[in-house]
């Protein structure tokens, strides 16, 4: 099987949600690596100044996630002017943190439409691409909310956890076929950002593991997920864990740094 990994690497990095908190931290790292990033955002400004720091490695691109016809476009203007992308990283999410007694058809649908609809429309944009050269490196931003949702959570915790299902999904679909589109879900913690909380992880600190998430291609990572820095191991049963002891055989968790 070929080695992807500079390939990956010397080709074209899509984050989402680009224009503040993680996703401006993981444009800054990955152009820090030498990768020419493209960075997707719903407001113009703060990617044009992320631009100016940042210089001719980066490409702004504003458009809404949620908008399936805006995405489409915005990865037609990205390819046009650097191939197919190698790295999709779909970082853009909303916690409107709203009551369900609150909570309107409309507003709960945007979540939907934003943290769930816009990984999957990124996916289907840069897909086939991926298929045509046959390799590809997707991350997709997850969190635990879903196991056990807080109160004024309901749509974050409902569209998160359905994006994890998403990415099994794709797993599930393509992992046979093309085992060098290689995916997985990354939970980068509680995150000191304007969604997360005032003594959380330092996003520039938590996008250097995703960014060594995102340029470490084996197909061997397809469908793992990692929390912070720590592959994520699912809980195993108490026969397995028996047999585990007995032949010396328990996995253990690989890690970014």
């Amino acid at each position: 099987m070929t080695d992807h990994s500079q390939d990956i690497r010397n080709g074209m990095a899509v984050v989402t949600g680009a224009g503040a908190g993680l996703g401006r931290a993981l444009c800054r790292q990955l152009v820090a690596e030498g990768v020419q990033v493209a960075g997707i955002g719903r407001r113009a400004e703060p990617l044009a100044e992320l631009a100016s720091e940042l210089g001719d490695r980066f490409r702004p691109v504003a458009a809404d996630v949620a908008d399936p016809a805006a995405v489409a476009a915005a990865f037609a203007q990205i390819e046009e002017a650097a191939g197919t992308p190698t790295i999709l990283i779909n970082n853009a999410a909303v916690y409107p943190r709203r009551d369900i007694l609150d909570e309107t058809p409309e507003s709960f649908m945007q979540s939907v439409n934003i943290n769930l609809g816009g990984v999957f429309h990124c996916c289907h944009a840069v897909l086939p691409g991926m298929v045509a050269r046959g390799y590809g490196r997707i991350i997709n931003l997850s969190t635990f909310a879903h196991v056990h949702p807080a109160p004024t959570a309901a749509a974050y915790s409902v569209t998160k956890g359905a994006a994890r299902i998403l990415t099994k999904s794709l797993v599930a679909d393509l992992g046979d076929r093309f085992p060098d589109i290689v995916i997985n879900d990354w939970i980068p913690g509680a995150l000191k950002t304007q969604m997360g909380i005032p003594d959380g992880i330092d996003p520039e600190d938590a996008a250097k593991w995703g960014v060594r998430l995102a340029l470490w291609h084996d197909p061997m990572l397809n469908g793992r997920m990692f929390d912070r820095d720590t592959e994520f191991l699912d809980p195993v049963s108490f026969k397995r864990k028996i047999l585990n002891r007995l032949t010396g055989q328990k996995r253990v968790p690989m890690r970014l740094s």
